[in-house]
């Protein structure tokens, strides 16, 4: 039976890192590794994951360094599939066992998409037993899809190929940079509403900066990396328009700053551009419009 590594990045969430350490447990794929990436908390949750969780391999980072300490936790996975959850979602106890089916059976499958619902509407959703296997993925064939980084499953060799999460975003978008290279290396990514996850989405809405303003800016980058030039002039001047109209839609400047930022800080993302073929570009959908709804 092949090895699945799980590995979770955690920051300042003790209660919930125990909770879905807790819930994994339940698995009932049986052979699993569980690695937890620490950037730097200073809640006790090191501390909870040492005495309460002695199996799991925790990894700490000396500061918070953001999406990039994932990849210190890719690096160090030893297994041949990794399950990538955030600190506050986890697998249903059938998800892993059901993925690696779906990989064994699809030898180009590069990415198992889970069907991330919401925790809070635990008890109001379909039994998970009760799905079939053989209906469960979406598919489409005018556009390709991404996933949700609560409850992904990835083939190992296919991830470290394509260089993991692209650590000079910090937050978001990370996704959508991988979904690009995977679709363009000849690999596919399905999404199956059998495979589940739960992710803890704020039942409030927590209007903050951090995510407008890195979704925003790795929006460009994400443009200026990965798509092909005439592509990149086109999304370019739509990104810069959206930007104008939702700072005076919204009266904020955060949308700005963060394209300035963008330009500012081409240098990170230089020597990464690889840009991928005209049919994923087309295909691969972005969603470029919720990156600026944050303020509405």
């Amino acid at each position: 039976m092949k090895l699945v590594s799980v590995v979770m990045l955690c920051w300042q969430r003790k209660d919930d890192v125990r909770e879905s350490l807790t819930q994994l447990k339940q698995t009932t794929y049986p052979n699993l590794e569980v690695i937890v990436v620490d950037n730097a908390s200073t809640d006790g949750t090191c501390e909870m994951i040492e005495c309460d969780f002695p199996e799991v391999r925790l990894i700490k980072m000396f500061k918070n360094i953001g999406i990039e300490a994932y990849n210190i936790g890719f690096a160090n996975a030893k297994g041949e599939y990794i399950v990538i959850i955030d600190d506050d979602s986890f697998p249903a106890p059938q998800a892993i066992s059901r993925m690696v089916q779906k990989f064994e059976s699809n030898h180009k499958l590069g990415v198992v998409a889970f069907d991330v619902r919401n925790f809070y509407h635990y008890d109001e959703i379909v039994i998970e037993e009760d799905i079939d296997p053989h209906a469960s993925a979406a598919t489409a064939p005018h556009y390709y899809m991404g996933f949700n980084g609560a409850g992904v499953g990835i083939k190992s060799d296919v991830f470290k190929r394509v260089g993991y999460y692209p650590e000079e975003f910090f937050l978001y978008n990370n996704e959508m940079d991988v979904a690009f290279k995977i679709w363009n290396s000849g690999y596919t990514i399905e999404f199956h509403s059998d495979v589940i996850s739960y992710h803890k989405y704020s039942p409030q809405n927590r209007t903050s900066w951090r995510a407008p303003f890195y979704y925003t800016r790795n929006a460009y980058w994400l443009v200026w990396k990965n798509m092909p030039v005439r592509l990149v002039v086109r999304y370019t001047i739509v990104l810069l328009y959206k930007c104008l109209y939702a700072s005076m839609e919204q009266q904020t400047l955060i949308y700005i700053k963060a394209a300035m930022s963008a330009f500012w800080g081409m240098n990170r993302i230089k020597g990464k551009r690889e840009p991928v073929h005209h049919e994923v570009a087309s295909k691969l959908r972005v969603p470029f419009d919720t990156f600026f709804t944050f303020f509405r």
